[in-house]
């Protein structure tokens, strides 16, 4: 009944059913890579972002190799600002806008150097690829909060003077007279003294999970109704062969016996007496 399945035509359904549901399954596991890595990243915000900070010394290791568990940990440092070498990276995007970050050295009262980014800036109407104004960090001795971000990549593409394609902590080191710590930057949390006008501050990373399991699960049920599918289809063919072989029996059985003689309709019994046999009863009844 189903020896069709093993003909050139549905061997080929079949394989292009394998592959459409390999393919399906490949992109379930990688939502749900996806989703863990949301995951890892939502875990690592709630634990860190909003915790005490720490000491610049407790964890100043952390500057020149950042460990991914300690991200937007709070660090508290103390020392200055330099102004010199503050920049602006290009195409840093907030809530839909383009515009700019603000990334200064950080000269700590230890010796050390890190990068800050003091928020973000939008883009000018006064000089274009430039902002109309870059606020200036507080001079003289600045205790400040920051939270551990990772270098970035360097980009390969190049930036005018005075701004940066990307944070890439060792490239803008190659810029400074001094050695900064190139394995993490802070992002501002808050610095004291403040001083006006500011950057603006970078929102809390948001921490719903998004749809990536909603999506894996749909990939993986793609993959399940292309089989259903396959074996439904094949079952239709096979009650529909089914079919075909019982009429072609009906034929050949039709054929073998000839054709059926149609008999004469047997007289119809009138119901009914004529009025003859009606008189002839009456006068039966009288003894005529």
């Amino acid at each position: 009944m189903y020896r069709f399945l093993f003909s050139s035509k549905w061997l080929g359904y079949f394989v292009l059913a394998v592959i459409f549901a390999t393919a399906c399954v490949f992109l379930g596991r990688w939502q749900m890579d996806r989703r863990a890595e949301t995951l890892a990243e939502i875990n690592r915000v709630v634990s860190n972002y909003s915790a005490t900070p720490v000491p610049f010394a407790a964890i100043k290791d952390e500057f020149r190799q950042l460990d991914p568990e300690r991200e937007w940990t709070q660090v508290e440092l103390r020392g200055t600002y330099d102004l010199d070498g503050q920049r602006v990276v290009r195409n840093r995007p907030l809530n839909g806008q383009p515009g700019y970050d603000v990334v200064v050295p950080f000269r700590l009262t230890t010796g050390e150097a890190v990068v800050i980014d003091r928020g973000w800036l939008p883009i000018g109407n006064n000089t274009p690829g430039r902002p109309d104004v870059v606020p200036s960090p507080p001079t003289g001795e600045v205790t400040v909060v920051a939270r551990l971000k990772p270098s970035e990549p360097k980009l390969d593409r190049g930036a005018v003077e005075g701004q940066l394609a990307s944070i890439d902590l060792p490239g803008f080191a190659g810029e400074l007279p001094y050695t900064i710590e190139t394995g993490a930057y802070g992002q501002l949390a808050s610095e004291a003294p403040a001083v006006q006008p500011m950057p603006t501050p970078f929102p809390k990373p948001a921490t719903e999970e998004g749809t990536h399991l909603s999506y894996s699960l749909q990939w993986f049920a793609f993959g399940v109704l292309m089989f259903i599918g396959f074996g439904y289809a094949a079952r239709q063919q096979a009650r529909n062969a089914a079919i075909d072989a019982e009429d072609e029996d009906d034929e050949e059985t039709m054929s073998a016996v000839g054709p059926r003689k149609r008999l004469a309709p047997a007289p119809r019994k009138n119901k009914r007496r004529t009025s003859e046999e009606e008189e002839d009863a009456i006068l039966d009844a009288q003894g005529y």
